[in-house]
């Protein structure tokens, strides 16, 4: 694979992801994918998806995973509702997310990832070492699999994620580092971030998106928009990755699953601005 190929995050039947027929039609050469319902995590649904992404000349690079009764409806709703975090959900998720990491080996992929949501400040509670804990034996699992497991950036600071990655204490876990939601969740200037996590970093996403109101960050959702035309200067992006030793997939996200065609429309403008400044940054 070359480096830095485009990517886009695509589904088989779940997920934000656009649909495989808009990953050909953009030629776009890898996926990260959004994990089907527990009913397509089957054999025969891996086979064919798989065939059609070898047919189409695209890889699969991670699949993510989420659960019913996540919620992003405001930052609130997330700290009570989005990832392993929430104890009355845990012990499900973590086994719905090894099931999501066996469909993952049918598809022959080698990471998975997720949001794990919003790790507890106080490192000493006992709900920090709990999900240490059920993180720990998620991670055996996923690398029993011959698997990494990939934490999105967002909903805590750099300093905080390298702190949790250090107490779990597993070598495959890593990180897939989303700029975009830096911002939307108030947690931290992006290219900051990337550069104090650098190391980890495994997997990206190439999103953009503008601040909230100063009094309201952190608090109230920042606003997400088209690659380019937000505030986390994509061309410093990607020249940060290159500084960084990051030759993995570019993979875009634009998350309006309600507008298909502006969606799509999104996307192709940005896998032309990808092409352009890797073009400019790698020679």
């Amino acid at each position: 694979m070359s480096e830095w190929p485009v990517g886009v995050f695509a589904s088989v039947d779940a997920g934000l992801g656009v649909h495989l027929d808009v990953v050909q039609e953009l030629g776009i050469p890898t996926i990260q994918l959004h994990a089907p319902h527990r009913d397509s995590r089957t054999q025969e649904t891996a086979d064919t998806f798989l065939a059609n992404c070898v047919d189409a000349g695209i890889t699969i690079t991670c699949v993510f995973g989420g659960f019913e009764g996540e919620s992003y409806a405001d930052i609130a709703t997330c700290v009570r509702t989005v990832g392993l975090v929430p104890e009355e959900t845990r012990s499900a998720r973590v086994q719905e997310m090894k099931e999501i990491s066996d469909f993952a080996r049918k598809l022959g992929c080698s990471a998975v990832g997720l949001h794990i949501g919003f790790i507890p400040e106080d490192s000493s509670s006992d709900r920090y070492r709990q999900l240490v804990d059920a993180t720990r034996d998620l991670l055996d699992h996923v690398g029993a699999n011959g698997q990494t497991l990939h934490l999105e950036t967002g909903q805590e600071t750099a300093d905080h994620l390298l702190e949790f990655i250090r107490c779990v204490e597993r070598d495959n876990l890593f990180i897939n580092f989303d700029p975009a939601n830096m911002i939307l969740y108030g947690t931290g200037e992006p290219i900051d971030a990337l550069k104090k996590v650098g190391r980890y970093v495994r997997s990206v996403h190439c999103k953009d998106a503008l601040w909230a109101p100063e009094d309201q960050r952190g608090i109230a959702w920042g606003q997400e928009v088209p690659l380019g035309d937000g505030a986390v200067n994509i061309r410093r992006y990607l020249e940060t990755l290159k500084e960084l030793g990051y030759d993995g997939p570019l993979t875009i996200e634009r998350e309006i699953p309600e507008d298909r065609q502006q969606q799509k429309h999104d996307i192709g403008q940005a896998v032309r601005l990808l092409e352009s400044l890797r073009a400019e940054i790698l020679g």
